[in-house]
């Protein structure tokens, strides 16, 4: 089977420089590509540690096939919030928070333990988008994600709606 994995994601920027500066300086994501112009740009991120990953910071509603009306309703939801949103992943979810708040960041939800098994904090981008940045570790990693373990859940939980085993299921036996 062909692997298919997350290129890129897309959200909406209100700001280029208050996006840029966000995501660079306070996320620690490096910049890999920034075109346009004035407000019209697109801004690729990503963390420096995964190079084929990356986030599309892009201005809302343009397009040939946007009316003006369709645009304002986007900029509404966005400055609600409740438009785009992405979850992210640290080891020390701790310590990432305080750094996120000490540089302003428009907080949503302190660190928690949620009651599905993430530890995990929320917060908002300059544009509005949610941001949850959830704790992951190795397994048995205290108030850490067991990423081993989101497979098999999520691989019995597709076998319990479907009746039939994931290829994902089928390749977990396999693995040591």
């Amino acid at each position: 089977m062909t692997t298919i994995s997350i290129h890129s994601s897309f959200l909406p920027q209100l700001d280029p420089e208050a996006s840029l500066a966000f995501y660079r300086d306070v996320l620690g994501f490096e910049v890999r590509l920034d075109v346009g112009y004035g407000d019209m740009r697109w801004i690729t991120v990503g963390p420096p540690d995964q190079p084929d990953t990356a986030i599309v910071l892009h201005p809302p509603g343009v397009g040939y096939d946007v009316t003006e009306e369709e645009k304002e309703l986007l900029l509404r939801l966005i400055a609600k919030g409740s438009y785009f949103g992405v979850n992210l992943a640290t080891p020390d979810l701790d310590a990432a928070f305080e750094r996120i708040v000490a540089a302003g960041a428009d907080v949503v939800q302190e660190p928690i333990d949620q009651d599905y098994g993430v530890r995990d904090a929320a917060f908002r981008d300059p544009a509005g988008n949610l941001i949850r940045l959830q704790e992951v570790g190795t397994a048995g990693a205290a108030g850490g994600v067991d990423t081993a373990d989101t497979a098999d859940t999520a691989a019995t939980a597709d076998t319990a709606a479907t009746g039939e085993a994931s290829d994902t299921a089928e390749g977990d036996e396999h693995r040591g």
